[in-house]
């Protein structure tokens, strides 16, 4: 049997792309890496395989603990790490979602095509850097009052709708049409509503953007039709989470575990995995906040979608509308979700590996992903009827030098990754680092001189920490999903113009 050392950690080559943590001492399971070899070397480069060993510690961890191609060193919890533990006898974990709650993508698409789009690009990304609130603190499309808010986390894009800030058809096309109805937003404290006040439809910083795109190839037509794609087409992607509303939430459950379950805490390798026993009063206090932050977050990216159409709408003087402007998906990739996944157990009914297992049962789950992308194939009851017989559109982001891919829910996904796949490139280069190594001026320069990409932010500083030489070769990470099976090549885009914080 192959297999690779990293420090005291060793891993086993179960097959192509499938490395294994063998489970021994307190681990309640394996652990997986998903990754070549060039990306494993990447991947034990710095904490991510110790993160990914501790998390198997979490109780109620089941099947395996897994880290996608994309994987990194993150609080706690790996960043592309998914564990799904028990919702009677497990726990639920904070560090395992992440601060940015719903942190997630959607994509957009029209019927521009690039030469349509081209003479304009500079007005374009001018004119959206100018209307899509952007940057560190306030400011956002709406300021919402107590009212407002508290309707946003309760009710989620439903609000927007009445608003006359979303259709019908946009609910139809998000993950879950944008509602929680498990959201209870009494579980959300006054200081995280109050932060979130002021930046409802705001990009926020960070690794945050929106950008336009073009679709430059179609690897699956039939899928491309039914996601509404074709080459030479301008999409739009928009990518950000729920501010500080979400992190303040994240904050406020940490810091209460810490004083409430701190015998949970104590059994843990790692602190900062902080969770919640199932069906403790803390545990479901977190899921309602916490699915209010899911419903905040997509009014957010809505909200910026709304302004988006409208900006394309003064550029080009034509209704939106007439250029077909639709939302072809947006899916969270911070999230813990109870899904019902078919799990092995032993004799007693417990969930074990598959390994072990005597026999096969349907079970609920709490699905933590963090940095993960849910990839539901065709079948699924929870993806929407448009893409019920096709799977789920799955949005995978490069660096604004480098491609994006959409994807769908790939057939092997629900017996690997309990449904799900990489959400990015993931970082190569801590910010820090970034920005010793790049100059953000240069980089908007090189950008646009060599490969005709409009760059705006804030600051140079923002550029530098996003610079393509910053991430992991996003062509190798879907390479991966593709040949695993777990979330298949649909489309590729490359950036036009991009915005940032």
């Amino acid at each position: 049997m192959e297999t690779r050392e990293f420090g005291d950690i060793e891993l086993r080559r179960v097959r192509e792309h499938v490395w294994e943590i063998p489970q021994e001492g307190e681990m309640n399971a394996p652990a997986r890496v998903l990754a070549s070899e060039a990306l494993l070397d990447h991947i034990g480069d710095d904490k991510t395989l110790e993160q990914l060993r501790n998390a198997t510690h979490l109780p109620g961890i089941t099947k395996h603990a897994i880290c996608m191609p994309d994987g990194h060193q993150g609080y706690g919890f790996p960043v592309g790490g998914v564990g799904a533990t028990d919702t009677t006898d497990g726990c639920i974990s904070p560090g395992a979602v992440g601060y940015d709650i719903n942190c997630g993508v959607r994509m957009m698409t029209t019927n521009l095509t690039y030469e349509d789009l081209q003479g304009h690009e500079e007005e374009l990304v001018d004119a959206l850097f100018e209307a899509v609130p952007s940057g560190l603190g306030g400011g956002g499309v709406v300021k919402g009052d107590a009212e407002t808010i508290e309707d946003i986390l309760a009710r989620g894009m439903q609000w927007a709708v009445d608003a006359g800030y979303a259709t019908d058809d946009d609910l139809a096309h998000c993950e879950d049409e944008g509602f929680r109805d498990d959201a209870r937003p009494e579980f959300v404290s006054q200081k995280a509503k109050d932060r979130g006040r002021n930046q409802i439809g705001s990009l926020g910083s960070g690794n945050h953007f929106l950008e336009v795109q073009r679709v430059t190839d179609i690897y699956r037509e039939d899928v491309a039709e039914s996601f509404g794609l074709e080459a030479d087409q301008i999409v739009v992607l928009i990518h950000c989470g729920s501010r500080g509303l979400g992190h303040q939430t994240c904050t406020d459950y940490l810091r209460r575990i810490e004083k409430e379950h701190k015998d949970l805490l104590d059994g843990l390798p790692d602190k900062e995995l902080a969770a919640a026993p199932a069906g403790s009063e803390l545990a479901e206090e977190y899921y309602g906040a916490m699915c209010a932050a899911i419903n905040f977050a997509w009014v957010n990216r809505q909200l910026i979608m709304h302004r988006t159409r409208e900006v394309f709408a003064d550029v080009f003087d034509r209704d939106w509308r007439d250029m077909e402007m639709r939302l072809l998906y947006d899916v969270a990739h911070n999230i813990a979700k109870k899904e019902v996944h078919e799990v092995g157990v032993d004799p007693e009914g417990r969930p074990v590996r598959d390994g072990d297992a005597v026999e096969r049962e349907e079970r609920e789950l709490y699905v933590h992903r963090k940095g993960a992308t849910r990839a539901f194939p065709a079948g699924r009851p929870e993806l929407p009827p448009a893409y019920a017989d096709v799977g789920q559109p799955v949005i995978i982001p490069g660096s604004m030098g480098a491609g994006s891919y959409v994807l769908r829910g790939g057939d092997q996904s629900l017996d690997l990754t309990f449904g799900s796949t990489a959400h990015g490139a993931g970082r190569l280069m801590s910010r820090t680092k970034a920005k010793q190594e790049y100059w953000g001026e240069t980089v908007q320069d090189e950008l646009r001189e060599q490969e005709k990409i409009y760059v705006k932010a804030q600051s140079g500083a923002t550029v530098a920490e996003e610079a393509p030489g910053v991430y992991k070769d996003v062509d190798e990470v879907v390479r991966v999903s593709d040949e695993l099976g777990i979330g298949d090549k649909v489309a590729r885009t490359f950036p036009v113009c991009n915005i940032k914080g």
